[in-house]
């Protein structure tokens, strides 16, 4: 019997092509007993993103945890991406904790949150980002703590990367996820900032120290990638190797992501995705075995336990 009806599938294939042709690409070289699964996965979380970016209903919010709720009692599934996430959630037995985290993420963004420090954008990147990363390893790998761990670095360094990436437009939004302390301490106003976005000196440094914070997790996240199943790594890394590529456009731009927001070219991407596929695979090494972020411990801890109903 097939996991998925053919016509929802296809309805969630189409989500990713449209939503992200970075993640589409990666999704490629994905071997076939998790590709469908994983475009699933990311069709759930860009309906979910989409329900609350593009909407102003005060209770948005609480209408997605509902859907949540319908996908994790099995009952009451409303079109072909909740119908086929259901299915997701149950061969993998997602722990419901994790998908809460990401709604808390939306919550946060429907709230306009602002970050004070590097801990807090941190924690935000973990609910949106993390949460994602450590789902997508239970349908790629073992659910060990260690692979979840790394999982959760390269969604760290993926969000880190987004941020500093969408920096104009989000301001541009009335969304600032920079941490405030470091662009006062480089003598930007994040309220002025915020009125009026521009590529200011203090903010080229900022986005540029970000950056050197998500090299630092992409590192850490290369133990986790190169411990997977041989048959995923391509696929991964490719993934990886097009994000961090956004900052290396950032850095020719001396950090300036207010002007006009970077872009990988599509002969680039397509150059990324040979070099994942011929990549000779290194060792895991020590750092395969750090202890998760104070900031994604949480996430980690939930597979420890079953996936419970709502």
């Amino acid at each position: 019997m097939e996991l998925f009806a053919q016509d929802d599938l296809a309805e969630c294939h189409a989500l990713l092509a449209r939503g992200s042709k970075s993640f589409a690409a990666a999704g490629k070289l994905l071997p076939a007993r998790a590709r469908d699964a994983a475009a699933v996965l990311y069709a759930f979380c860009r309906v979910a993103d989409d329900a609350v970016d593009d909407s102003d209903e005060a209770d948005r919010v609480e209408r997605l945890r509902v859907r949540l709720n319908r996908v994790y009692s099995g009952r009451g599934l409303e079109g072909p991406v909740e119908r086929c996430f259901a299915r997701v959630v149950e061969r993998f037995d997602l722990p419901i904790e994790v998908m809460e985290a990401l709604i808390e993420g939306f919550e946060w963004d429907a709230a306009g949150r602002r970050y004070p420090d590097l801990r807090a954008t941190l924690a935000y990147s973990a609910r949106v980002a993390s949460a994602v990363g450590v789902a997508m390893t239970a349908i790629l790998a073992d659910r060990e703590p260690h692979l979840l761990a790394r999982a959760c670095d390269l969604g760290l360094a993926m969000q880190l990367t987004n941020i500093a990436r969408d920096v104009g437009e989000d301001a541009r939004r009335g969304r600032l996820y920079l941490p405030e302390d470091w662009l006062r301490a480089e003598g930007v106003d994040p309220d002025a900032f915020l009125r009026a976005p521009e590529p200011l000196a203090g903010v080229r440094r900022v986005v540029l120290q970000l950056l050197e914070v998500a090299d630092g997790l992409y590192a850490t996240a290369d133990a986790g990638i190169a411990a997977l199943p041989s048959d995923v790594r391509s696929a991964i890394y490719a993934a990886r190797f097009i994000y961090a590529d956004i900052g290396r456009v950032i850095r020719e731009r001396e950090g300036d992501s207010v002007t006009s927001r970077a872009v990988v070219s599509g002969a680039r991407k397509l150059w990324l995705l040979g070099r994942a596929v011929a990549s000779k695979w290194d060792s895991p090494g020590e750092l395969l075995f750090a202890p998760p972020s104070v900031e994604t411990e949480f996430l980690v801890e939930a597979f420890a336990r079953p996936a419970r109903a709502a």
